[in-house]
Parts: C-alpha cells; structure tokens; sequence
C-alpha cells in the first residue's frame, strides 16, 4: 500500500515538474515585449496628442473681440479666494483688482506688497499682457508670490479680461479681431499658394531674344534710322 501511495505521489509530482519547465520554456520563446505606444495605426486618423495636433493659439485680440463679460465672471469666482474687483475693495491675499485693466503692473492696488519680480516688471496691463500673465503668472514673472497656476483655456482668460474691463470707472473698448487671425485657414492658403507661385517663377527658363520671338531674325530688326527716313526700296 505505501509502495502504491508513493509511486502515485512520484508520477503527481513528476507531472507538476514536467508542467512548470513547459511554461517556462514557452514563455521564453513567444516572450514580446511591451510596445511604447500602445493600439494599432489606422491609415488617415491622427491622435489629438500627436506633436503639432493642437491648434496654435491665436493672439489675445482674437479672442477678446467675442469675449464675454458675463462667463468672465463666472470664471473669476475661481479668483475671488485672494481677490475682490470693488471699488475701494480692501487687499486681500492678492490684490483688489478695481480698474486693472490699463493700471501700472505691480503698483497698481495702493498699499499691496507685490514681489519684486512682478513690481520690477514695468509697463502697464495692457489686453496681452493681462493674457499672459493669466496664463501662467510664474512664465509671465518667474518668482511671482501668486501661486495660482493660470487658466489654460484662452477664451476663460478673455472672458475674465472682459470682466475685469467694467470693473472700472472708464472701461475700454475691446480690441477687434485681427484680419490674419480672423480666417486662420484663409491667411494660410494664401500664403502657401504665394510661396508655391514664387517657386514656380524661379523654375521657370528665361527666354533669349530669339525664344521669345520666334520666326524672325534678331539681325533683320534693324532700328529705325537716325534721321527718321524709312529705307529706299529696290527698284
């Protein structure tokens, strides 16, 4: 009986053996390794995070001429933790932003400590430079205190501009859209198709006197005579 029982238990463990040096090997042979990019290519579609997929964000302008004061600001609510737009509003963590727009960059709200790097900055907040800064204030002043990261979106950050434009006592005019920017699309044909009319130009051969009119003799167009006599026939 225990023969029986060992030889049993030989054959089990001996199966068991033979069936983990069989995974092994065949995982050894059919081993792949993980691809980079994950999927299979389909002729004609392209990934949105594929290099140069995203449309190039147009200038601040574009944006600004069908900028809408009321979305802005919704948008601001986002702003409004450091931050009033009020008349006389007291400074808060970031500065009261009543009459920004137009206002001298990092002096603009009396009695605020601004950083050096956004009170060294010079100039005034003029429609692009509020729009890079709202972008990404540490890009538009590296070593700025304001810790927000910026809105990414560039219709959010023409909104907000648009707001922040009545929250004044003489709003201005927003910007019209620039022509180029108005039709992306067009201004690019139209550029292509100039380029592509210089480079045929330049293929094109210049004609010597006699390419260009053929069937005749240079040498048999003689220039008028001096005194202005047409030339005497053979009689």
């Amino acid at each position: 009986m225990d023969n029986r029982t060992n030889t049993i238990a030989g054959w089990v463990l001996g199966a068991g053996i033979v069936a983990l040096g069989t995974t092994i090997v065949t995982g050894e042979m059919f081993h792949a390794e993980r691809p980079e990019k994950m999927g299979y290519p389909i002729e004609g579609v392209t990934g949105a995070e594929e290099k140069g997929g995203a449309a190039a964000e147009q200038p601040a302008a574009f944006y600004l001429a069908s900028a809408d004061p009321k979305l802005g600001e919704q948008v601001f609510k986002k702003c409004t933790a450091c931050h009033t737009a009020a008349k006389g509003g007291a400074n808060g963590t970031g500065p009261d932003l009543w009459g920004v727009v137009g206002g001298p960059i990092g002096h603009h709200a009396a009695g605020f400590a601004y950083s050096p790097a956004l009170g060294g900055k010079g100039g005034n907040w003029d429609w692009d430079s509020l729009f890079h800064w709202l972008k990404s204030p540490r890009d538009f002043a590296p070593g700025t205190k304001m810790t927000f990261a910026g809105l990414s979106k560039p219709e959010d950050r023409a909104n907000v501009i648009a707001y922040l434009n009545t929250m004044s006592d003489a709003p201005k005019p927003l910007p019209a859209a620039p022509a180029a920017a108005a039709n992306p699309a067009a201004a690019a044909a139209e550029q292509a198709d100039q380029g592509a009319q210089g480079d045929k130009a330049k293929d094109q051969p210049v004609l010597t006197e006699a390419q260009a009119t053929p069937g005749k003799n240079v040498k048999d167009q003689a220039a008028p005579s001096v005194d202005g006599r047409a030339a005497q026939t053979k009689k």
